[in-house]
């Protein structure tokens, strides 16, 4: 239980409008009296400048379809899961940006370290209590989401703010719990991956999950007609 406690709190040091139009035609150009052009939408009959509009990107998703209760089962177990774990992965990615954002005001590297310790102390008092009720597959989810969303490995992460003997250890130790922190995220290439993308996606949209950006480009739309052609099971 010490080990399972100690792989999980491990996670801790990284942490340091819509406007729907129907029958919309253009945009067309309309050239005024004093020469310059505005864009203008046609919707039902009525002309609308285009900077009275504000279209936001919508993915449309297709509805859910399992081949079995045993994919149903599975998807809905990850989806409570990412759910679960997602806002860590994103408060991470925010105290990493506002950290080195910070660090950079400082000249010396006392003042550096001293800044470091004093917001991993903020975070294991705010969230060690939580972190250390995750399981281990919420454990491998959340490792690989800080990836998503820093661009960075929790190993990469902790060997930057200890020592590489200690991202070393603390890998070993998470490693008897089926987490490793080198572990990235990789849609494309991942099938489980991909699940967990799909599963962010319709959280997003349906307002459950706060949505923010990944650190590296993920195309849905591309992700999943890449694994409807691809028939072979990761």
């Amino acid at each position: 239980m010490r080990l399972k406690q100690k792989t999980l709190c491990i996670l801790l040091l990284v942490f340091t409008a819509h406007v729907s139009i129907a029958q919309v035609i253009g945009p067309v150009n309309e050239k005024e009296t004093d020469t310059t052009q505005k864009l203008y939408y046609i919707v039902k009959g009525d002309t609308i400048p285009r900077e009275f509009i504000n279209l936001d990107e919508v993915v449309l998703l297709n509805k859910l379809k399992f081949n079995s209760k045993k994919d149903r089962r599975r998807y809905l177990i990850l989806r409570r899961k990412t759910r679960k774990v997602y806002p860590f992965a994103k408060l991470a990615a925010e105290r990493l940006t506002t950290m080195s954002e910070r660090l950079s005001e400082f000249p010396e590297k006392r003042q550096r370290r001293t800044y470091t310790k004093r917001v991993q102390k903020y975070i294991e008092e705010e969230f060690s209590e939580k972190l250390k009720k995750l399981t281990h597959t919420e454990g491998q989810i959340l490792v690989k989401l800080i990836h998503r969303q820093t661009g960075h490995t929790a190993f990469e992460l902790v060997k930057e703010l200890r020592t590489g003997w200690r991202a070393f250890w603390y890998n070993t130790t998470a490693s008897l719990f089926e987490i490793s922190l080198k572990e990235e995220y990789q849609p494309f290439s991942k099938k489980e991956d991909y699940i967990i993308e799909d599963v962010l996606e319709r959280s997003f949209q349906s307002n459950i999950l706060e949505r923010q950006a990944p650190a590296f480009k993920i195309d849905y739309l591309d992700l999943t007609e890449h694994w409807n052609n691809n028939t072979v099971e990761n």
